[in-house]
């Protein structure tokens, strides 16, 4: 078995605290990533809210010209 030297240990360390470094390289990069993903969620999420209030304002103003004009059916009991 081989000798276990506190220079073998310092050797061991020192790569383990290597590996902790490029781990937490890319952990950042990875969560810069999330928070571009999340930026982009909320833009979409807001695109979707203000085609549906666009939406909601056609139907309303579609809504009035056909009473204005008597186009629309009697409501049903």
């Amino acid at each position: 078995m081989a000798d276990v030297t506190n220079e073998l240990i310092y050797e061991v360390l020192k790569s383990i605290r290597n590996d902790v470094t490029r781990i937490d390289h890319k952990t950042d990069e990875i969560k810069a990533e999330l928070q571009a993903m999340r930026g982009h969620m909320i833009a979409l999420q807001t695109d979707l809210h203000n085609i549906y209030l666009t939406l909601d304002r056609h139907e309303t103003r579609l809504d009035r010209i056909e009473r204005r004009l008597e186009l629309s059916s009697p409501a049903l009991p």
